[in-house]
């Protein structure tokens, strides 16, 4: 017998209302697990705001930023 299946016939031996508790928690644990998932890419970060940065943008601005940052050696 497989977990899951173990798990839906302990399910099915109790009340109706200990089955809503079970179903409650399960809707938690898998709300936390959403939460903890890392993001595979920073380009979905992105995703649908429209934005393309192409490779000399992201240069560009690079040098722009650190073209500010103080220095002591200068």
């Amino acid at each position: 017998m497989s977990l899951e299946q173990a798990i839906l016939e302990a399910v099915r031996a109790l009340p109706a209302e200990k089955q809503q508790e079970i179903l409650s928690h399960a809707a938690r644990l898998r709300a936390e697990t959403d939460k903890r998932r890392p993001f595979k890419s920073v380009k979905g970060l992105w995703a649908g705001l429209g934005i393309s940065l192409s490779a000399s943008e992201i240069e560009e601005n690079q040098r722009d930023m650190w073209r500010k940052f103080p220095r002591d050696d200068v």
